[in-house]
């Protein structure tokens, strides 16, 4: 059967170490099997049981130590040595102890914890023009004073990765994050109602105020599951482009909450009109959340093509990519393609 299926996922493309791989066998293994003419398994396993087997009082004795009044509260990490300093007693070692449970069914979270509670993944969104999907976070900027900083509210839209909000504050809230998003949408002039608006699970942005406004326009709000920032990726990016800029000031500190939101200023004034971004063929998000990409990507397109009749000996393959990116995923499922973030 082994070798059937391996036999199956080459002819498929696969390479047949990483087959192997899976299976927990080598090449070798295989190689092996193959020379010798090997058949069905033969190997009848133990016909005993091993020597140091727990006996079912045993087995009982563990599960009245472990869910007595002194040690139902505990691991058997804890158990184990309590145990031997306290009553200088040693039944089963902290894996036996486990396995006991295990087969129990107790292995129930001991103590008032929480269990881990598995976080699904956040729904998948995909935008195909702009103002659909909109992305939004906050950030640190370093301040003259040691532990404090302002805070860089920065929304942007997916498709277009163009900035359509911005603010630095003193104070993170969900009062100033509802502040922004009317004043975004306003700007945009369009009908905010079904738009989606991402971000992670900070204070401001599941805040009363904050969920209200978007509840008043009609925006549907979207969050990242606790502690993933890839769930977040568009905002992480900007960020990462805001403090590698080279007029990103040393050391990262600027001297006012004024210089702040200066800086902020000159810096979306250049990346949504002058800065060409990679993930949209190298056009600026002005242009493409107008539509002037089309135009500007069809004449790239025409003028390499005149470039590699006259010298086509310069050129090995086919010229640069320039057909306009089409619908951006936020969130894409397993098995659709990622759309590149920087």
């Amino acid at each position: 059967m082994i070798l059937g299926l391996v036999d199956e996922a080459v002819a498929a493309g696969a390479r047949q170490a990483e087959a192997c791989k899976l299976l927990g066998l080598t090449s070798r293994t295989l190689e092996r099997w193959r020379a010798e003419g090997i058949g069905e398994d033969s190997r009848a396993g133990p016909l005993t049981p091993p020597s140091q087997k727990l006996s079912p009082a045993e087995e009982q004795k563990i599960l009245e130590i472990v869910n007595g009044p002194e040690f139902r509260n505990l691991s058997p990490k804890q158990i184990v040595p309590a145990l031997a300093d306290d009553h200088e007693t040693y039944v089963a070692s902290e894996s036996t102890i486990y396995r006991v449970l295990r087969k129990a069914r107790q292995m129930a979270p001991r103590g008032h914890a929480r269990p881990p509670q598995p976080r699904r993944r956040p729904t998948e969104h995909v935008a195909t023009r702009a103002n659909q999907v909109w992305s939004w976070d906050i950030t640190y900027l370093q301040s003259p004073v040691r532990g404090m900083y302002y805070f860089l509210y920065l929304m942007l839209d997916v498709w277009s990765r163009k900035i359509v909000g911005w603010a630095v504050h003193e104070t993170e809230s969900s009062e100033q994050a509802a502040l922004l998003i009317t004043r975004a949408s306003a700007a945009e002039g369009v009908n905010p109602r079904g738009r989606v608006l991402h971000a992670d699970n900070g204070g401001a942005m599941k805040g009363a105020t904050m969920l209200a406004t978007l509840q008043r326009l009609g925006i549907v709000p979207s969050f990242s599951r606790p502690s993933v920032s890839n769930d977040n990726p568009y905002s992480e990016s900007a960020f990462r482009t805001v403090k590698y800029r080279p007029e990103f000031p040393r050391g990262g500190c600027f001297t006012s909450l004024e210089d702040a939101r200066s800086w902020v200023a000159a810096f979306v004034a250049w990346y949504n009109f002058e800065h060409r971004h990679s993930a949209i063929r190298f056009v600026t998000p002005n242009d493409r959340h107008t539509g002037r990409d089309k135009e500007i990507l069809a004449k790239r397109k025409a003028l390499l093509e005149r470039k590699r009749q006259q010298r086509p000996n310069r050129w090995s393959g086919e010229t640069r990519n320039c057909e306009p990116v089409g619908e951006v995923r936020l969130n894409p499922a397993p098995t659709a393609c990622h759309d590149p973030v920087a």
